[in-house]
């Protein structure tokens, strides 16, 4: 078998399952106890917090835990709304921002916001000239990825951030669900971003874990009402065998983040390099520092992509075809369509994800399929 969908099937660290197994385990107390336990349990939350912070180089307080990389952009951008309508009402995102940021914003604009959606080129990168233009005095928020999840592009987050420079009262979101690790951080977590969101499956830590920095003094309303956990602003008992184990998966992430990098970009070029140049093939994620190594995105004239998929699949190789949040409901991709590719070619798009586990033997065996698959198609479809 053959995975190259792991920003979807993102298997655990042992490490850090043997870390979530051991808590699990022992007798932890709840950490919002009194008592003996829950003050053993308060103190590895604590830990974790804080382990996690000093890997972003940001502030312990800064660190909240939510259950998931869409419930920290629900609440990012939900949270910053109800906190500042007083101050006006408009929203600035872009056409290509996963679901979780989308539908965010588009419930707040049936409450009445004003939302601008910024277009993208043809790479799926925002304009911060297109940015500057959008902003007015009623702006509250900005929200725009750092890398896009289904063709991995790099968003211009240090330009947008010069921007915003001038702009202090504006709140910056940025979802770096998809930038963890890929040897760009510096690119997409400037000092000038107020909010910014992970999800603890994507650096190999179990699922059910979410992260939402928040810098110090900004304002956000709670989401959720219950206890009074995190700081009063996000109640519900933390999951803390999770935690534990998503801040031994990060440091373990982040220890040979350039090494992996590497590894990723000899897999993209080596598939790259077979595709290129071959009729009715359509690259959506070349080889460039506008993107990261990661993230493999492209389409075969002809075919739909969920076909390649499971033909793929018949022969032991896993991708998904664009965003794995949006495969199984059958929505083409999002932004492919905001990049102006056509239908027949966004619907038939395939999204191959790499991580450090996967080896150029995997590659060659990827390319070895998919030539006959290629060839088969090709024919039917007089690709010349």
């Amino acid at each position: 078998m053959i995975y190259f969908d792991n920003s979807a099937t993102t298997a655990v660290y042992p490490a850090a399952l043997e870390t979530y197994d051991k808590v699990t385990k022992n007798i932890w107390g709840n950490p919002s106890s009194l008592h003996k336990m829950g003050d053993r349990s308060h103190q590895l939350l604590e830990a974790s917090r804080k382990q996690i912070a000093t890997l972003l180089n940001v502030k312990p307080y800064e660190i909240f835990f939510t259950s998931s990389g869409s419930e920290s952009d629900n609440w990012a951008i939900k949270g910053t709304a109800l906190a500042k309508k007083e101050f006006g009402n408009h929203i600035i995102t872009s056409s290509v921002e996963h679901a979780a940021v989308s539908n965010s914003v588009r419930a707040l604009e049936n409450l009445g916001f004003r939302v601008t959606v910024l277009p993208v080129n043809k790479n799926g990168q925002v304009s911060p000239d297109d940015l500057k233009a959008a902003l007015d005095k009623d702006t509250i928020l900005v929200s725009i990825m750092g890398v896009n999840n289904e063709i991995g592009a790099i968003q211009p987050i240090r330009e947008i951030s010069d921007i915003l420079e001038d702009y202090p009262n504006v709140t910056f979101h940025v979802d770096n669900v998809q930038a963890l690790g890929k040897n760009i951080w510096d690119e997409v977590f400037t000092n000038r971003v107020d909010l910014m969101s992970l999800s603890a499956h994507k650096f190999h830590a179990p699922r059910g874990v979410g992260i939402l920095y928040k810098k110090e003094g900004k304002m956000i309303k709670p989401l959720i009402d219950g206890g009074g956990q995190e700081k009063g602003l996000r109640s519900s008992t933390e999951n803390l065998p999770a935690i534990a184990a998503t801040a031994k998966a990060m440091r373990l992430y982040l220890s040979d983040e350039e090494k992996n990098a590497k590894q990723e970009l000899a897999l993209k070029e080596k598939i790259t390099s077979y595709l290129d140049g071959k009729p009715g093939i359509h690259v959506f994620s070349p080889i460039s520092e506008k993107f990261i190594p990661s993230i493999l995105c492209f389409s075969l004239e002809g075919i739909r992509g969920e076909t390649l998929v499971h033909t793929l699949e018949s022969n032991g190789i896993y991708v998904s075809t664009t965003s794995a949040c949006s495969s199984r409901s059958g929505v083409e991709s999002g932004t492919l369509n905001a990049m102006k590719v056509e239908d027949d070619l966004a619907t038939g798009a395939i999204r191959l994800s790499f991580d450090p586990s996967n080896t150029i033997e995997e590659a060659e065996q990827f390319i070895a399929v998919f030539d006959k698959i290629y060839k088969h198609f090709a024919e039917i479809n007089h690709l010349k």
